[in-house]
């Protein structure tokens, strides 16, 4: 498996000081928030966006994903979230960025009619990525935590550019193991987001295997299926700006994820 981290540990960094903290520790990728208030977003032109590429790459360091804020089962017209998923695919096609994420978000509407939109919205973003390289993540988060949840979405989208993010918090945390999990989202699965944190209630960031979250049984479950994909820490430091800062934890953090993998 390849490791990588997220800039939400380290919001508003500098994209240099973020591949350079990834090289020192030995990280092989990052995944970039986009969001207005971090380096490069959607918004960014693109010289900013070349020079992105050209820093990490110096630094033998991948671009993971773009990791955006579009909500695919949100209310309202279609429209918008259609140009959300239009401007995050380019960024990440700009990039070389293998993957973007996105959220359901569905909030309080029938879960039908929510899920009917998330999957139209999907399928229609799905050629697109499918001509730029690009695969379109529905992270198992808020209104849709577990597999069984994304799956509902994804399986009537069914196109091979259309995929899961696994993140393992929101799975555990609502009563889904990683034994269940896995085999659900395995014909769906992208990449794979840890993180440790106090308990399922308490959900303050901690350095990786310290804390609550079965990471290593996760980890175990992926290798028995032989998968070689992407594990990425997403420490929450942007939402607890009282959490240590991820700097000094990035190293330690590597080091842990590495022995969990075959020598």
């Amino acid at each position: 498996m390849k490791l990588a981290f997220s800039t939400l540990g380290v919001p508003g960094l500098p994209l240099p000081d973020v591949s350079r903290l990834a090289a020192a520790h030995g990280w092989d990728g990052v995944e970039l928030r986009a969001h207005p208030e971090e380096p490069l977003h959607p918004g960014s032109g693109p010289a900013e966006r070349a020079d992105a590429v050209r820093r990490f790459a110096a630094d033998g360091v991948r671009i993971l994903g773009v990791a955006g804020y579009a909500r695919v089962a949100g209310p309202g017209p279609d429209e918008p979230v259609f140009d959300e998923l239009d401007a995050l695919v380019r960024l990440a096609a700009d990039l070389g960025a293998p993957f973007v994420r996105v959220f359901p978000g569905a909030g309080e509407q029938p879960a039908e009619e929510a899920e009917a939109a998330a999957a139209r919205r999907l399928a229609w973003v799905a050629p697109l990525a499918a001509d730029l390289g690009v695969r379109v993540l529905l992270e198992t988060h808020d209104s849709h935590p577990r597999a069984q949840d994304a799956v509902r979405v994804l399986g009537p989208v069914g196109h091979r550019n259309v995929g899961a993010l696994w993140d393992l918090l929101h799975t555990w945390r609502n009563g889904e193991p990683p034994a269940v999990t896995l085999p659900a989202l395995a014909p769906h699965l992208g990449y794979v987001q840890v993180k440790d944190v106090v308990s399922a209630e308490d959900l303050t960031p901690l350095p990786l295997g310290t804390g609550a979250v079965p990471i290593a049984a996760c980890v175990a479950e992926l290798l028995a299926a032989g998968w070689d994909g992407w594990l990425c820490w997403e420490y929450e430091k942007r939402w607890h700006p009282e959490a240590p800062d991820f700097a000094g934890l990035a190293g330690p953090g590597r080091e842990y994820l590495a022995g969990l993998l075959p020598r």
